[in-house]
């Protein structure tokens, strides 16, 4: 997420780089709580509080869906219900 010519988002964490992604896409990807995702992390030896969660997915998540929406397949828009 580091690009020439710009500062540093992560710098000044008390966690690296990696956790905060791990955290970041772990709650994007399934649905679950930020409590829920403390207890994930706590089961890895990681301890962060639930309101650091927070604020790293209110700070990093909007950067990281623009940089993967041009990644992801487009959809088909048909569909079909089956009568059963």
């Amino acid at each position: 997420m580091v690009t020439a010519g710009k500062k540093n988002p992560f710098k000044g964490r008390q966690f690296t780089v990696e956790i905060i992604l791990w955290a970041v896409r772990w709650y994007l990807q399934f649905p679950i709580s930020y409590r829920d995702l403390k207890r994930m992390l706590s089961d890895r030896g990681i301890q962060v509080d639930h309101t650091s969660l927070f604020r790293w997915i209110q700070e990093y998540a909007p950067e990281l869906e623009k940089r993967i929406r041009p990644h992801l397949r487009k959809t088909n828009s048909s569909w079909r219900v089956d009568e059963t």
